[in-house]
């Protein structure tokens, strides 16, 4: 299935070096593997690792999984990026009200009618993990990395649900 432009969404969490690195990749396979049209990328609310790749110990648990994270790089989210995707995905409950600060200050600055990204919880749909924050596995151990794994992988499969159901009531209502 696929929309008539890719859908973009966008995986935010503080420093984009270890979830929301993780969430981009593990969304896309799902995406792919569902054969939706949807361009991802992440970033960070912060710009605490400008240009550096993701955690090694994100790469190491993710490839375990078959997921490869080695060529992203950490980015800063920034006021275009509401203009530019269709929806931003916030990883806990703080990201999401820097990511709120951010669009209030972007209608502020370019409008709300130029404003194109909604912004949700990366486990909104998800029945595993309601509305649950991504744990940041940062300064944890290893389960830390698993669980979020677990957790993208989950929440990604609600996600397509969600997307593949909003898709095809698009193409119903435009026929």
């Amino acid at each position: 299935m696929t929309t008539k432009m890719p859908y973009k969404i966008l995986c935010v969490c503080l420093g984009n070096i270890c979830r929301s690195p993780t969430a981009e990749v593990v969304l896309k396979a799902v995406c792919a593997g569902a054969g939706l049209d949807v361009l991802i990328d992440s970033a960070g609310t912060s710009n605490y690792h400008p240009n550096k790749a993701p955690d090694l110990r994100s790469q190491k648990h993710a490839l375990k999984r078959g997921y490869d994270l080695s060529t992203l790089r950490a980015r800063q989210l920034i006021q275009q990026d509401f203009l530019d995707f269709d929806l931003i995905l916030a990883m806990d409950m703080q990201n999401l009200q820097h990511i709120q600060d951010l669009l209030a200050q972007t209608i502020h600055h370019h409008g709300k009618h130029v404003i194109r990204a909604k912004v949700a919880l990366m486990s909104e749909h998800d029945p595993d993990y309601p509305k649950q924050a991504l744990p940041d596995p940062y300064y944890g151990e290893a389960d830390g990395f698993e669980q979020v794994l677990d957790q993208c992988e989950s929440s990604s499969q609600a996600w397509v649900e969600y997307l593949q159901q909003q898709f095809s009531q698009n193409t119903a209502t435009t026929k």
